[in-house]
């Protein structure tokens, strides 16, 4: 399976792609930061983070995208520019026709680490770790992107293979009512 994380921002959204399977070696795939000039106008800014996030999904092709879900901060400003990069990311996995799924920080935080309330320091060494690096990817929004697709590498697959059994349960019973 392919995973590209977005950890979305309005100046620097983090953008990561691996590959691997639920109880396999997680591959790096590519690693980046889109970045948008503070001085355009924001409808171009937006327009430039659709147009390169599109690019990564030509490229890389991936099986699902995973997205941070946009989280309640104290600076409003931040948020919006957030919510709206978020929002860019989930327009160009639908036009792409990609599944999307998006993960809180804390429950990334708990994919990676083991715990909701690990710091930006340890899940950036686990990221390394797992991903078997020799250093941690720069700067942390890149780190984010790829611990968003770690998160949905282990969760998302773990929860659709739980929909799928009961999924297969239903139709069982329904068979053994007929």
């Amino acid at each position: 399976m392919r995973v590209l994380g977005v950890d979305p921002g309005l100046t620097r959204c983090g953008i990561g792609v691996i590959d691997g399977a639920v109880g396999a070696p997680l591959i790096l795939v590519g690693v980046g930061v889109i970045m948008t000039s503070t001085d355009a106008p924001l409808e171009r800014r937006l327009l430039q983070l659709e147009s390169d996030i599109s690019q990564w999904i030509t490229r890389y092709q991936p099986d699902a995208i995973a997205v941070e879900r946009v989280f309640s901060q104290l600076n409003v400003r931040t948020v919006m520019g957030t919510g709206q990069a978020a929002g860019i990311a989930l327009l160009a996995a639908a036009k792409a026709g990609i599944p999307v799924v998006m993960h809180t920080p804390t429950e990334v935080k708990a994919a990676v680490t083991g715990s909701g309330r690990a710091g930006k320091a340890q899940v950036a060494e686990m990221v390394k770790r797992l991903l078997n690096l020799e250093s941690v990817p720069k700067p942390v929004d890149a780190t984010d992107a790829l611990a968003l697709a770690i998160c949905h590498m282990w969760r998302g697959a773990s929860k659709d293979r739980l929909s799928e059994a009961v999924k297969n349960e239903q139709a069982r019973i329904k068979d053994l009512r007929r």
